[in-house]
């Protein structure tokens, strides 16, 4: 393992850790002293409220694409990562922004529950529930029905695929592709990168514990393949995969195992390593060569998917 130079030079400017845990409100304010560039601009921006799996109101952001074509478009539904504690449709606006300009595709953004407030399996429950609702509502949304992926980074990742899942054991809707992102897919913590990488490459395994001691109401829930993807008993019939991975982050190897699950059931899947990259390298294109090199190659996938 040798760290790329950028990561090495972003660890070195951060803090050092604490001990403490911190509190949830702590872990949301996040760092003020690593502000985040606006992504690019989209052709237009919109927030639909609509009903979350227990009739809540939820937000949905729409990102159209400039000089997009009149009439229903191709549609990537992203879920933000954050350890299902943290993160919101704003800590993921510049990703979705790129996205959307990258591929040419409809991005909407989906403001799923997050724990503690709303443990497991609330997360996936809305996830569905918004892909749901986008293809009940399609044509009034500029939504494209047949033309429909799902995608997320880290726990996002986790809820996409969780929501592919949903999806084809619960006749549909019917997706086309799920871009999993370092996607969290097993409540374990037991993996070589997760020993090699415990501390000291921003995610750290204490880290991942806590999130997931917020997420789960019980620790037997962690067995349930919504929670733990990869503990689903099949994974034939679910849609082709683009997953992105960072070698240097202890969720590299379940996801990575994830991958190689899927492609066994038959299910076509390129896997994609960035060596000497961090956990949320994809979500820092502003600090790293290789997230604009990650975000320009899912836009081609999901172009390549949806647009032609």
């Amino acid at each position: 393992m040798t760290l790329h130079p950028q990561a090495r030079e972003f660890l070195a400017s951060l803090p050092a850790a604490s001990d403490v845990e911190p509190t949830v409100e702590e872990a949301r304010r996040g760092d003020p002293d690593l502000p985040r560039p606006a992504g690019p601009v989209v052709g237009a921006t919109r927030d639909v409220a609509i009903p979350d799996a227990d009739g809540h109101p939820m937000r949905l952001r729409f990102y159209v694409p400039p000089d997009a074509p009149p009439g229903p478009l191709p549609t990537l539904v992203f879920f933000h990562g954050g350890g299902w504690v943290t993160g919101d449709l704003d800590t993921h606006d510049p990703t979705c922004r790129w996205l959307t300009v990258l591929s040419g595709c409809q991005v909407v953004a989906v403001e799923y529950r997050c724990a503690p407030e709303a443990k497991f399996p609330a997360a996936p429950r809305d996830a569905y529930a918004a892909l749901q609702w986008l293809v009940a509502h399609a044509s009034g949304q500029g939504v494209d029905a047949t033309r429909l992926a799902v995608g997320g980074d880290s726990a996002g990742g986790n809820i996409a695929a969780a929501v592919t899942l949903m999806a084809r054991d619960h006749g549909g809707p019917a997706l086309v592709f799920q871009l999993l992102v370092y996607p969290v897919t097993h409540h374990a913590f037991d993996t070589p990168s997760y020993r090699q990488y415990a501390d000291g490459f921003l995610l750290t395994r204490a880290g991942m514990q806590w999130n997931w001691n917020h997420y789960l109401p019980d620790a037997a829930s962690g067995r349930d393949p919504l929670a733990s993807p990869l503990l689903a008993p099949d994974l034939a019939g679910l849609p082709p995969a683009l997953l992105i991975t960072a070698e240097c982050d202890p969720l590299r190897d379940e996801s990575e195992a994830y991958g190689r699950r899927l492609a066994a059931a038959g299910v076509p899947v390129e896997m994609r390593r960035h060596d000497g990259m961090l956990h949320a390298f994809f979500t820092l294109e502003h600090l790293f060569d290789d997230s604009h090199a990650a975000l320009a190659h899912a836009g081609a996938a999901l172009r390549r998917v949806l647009l032609t």
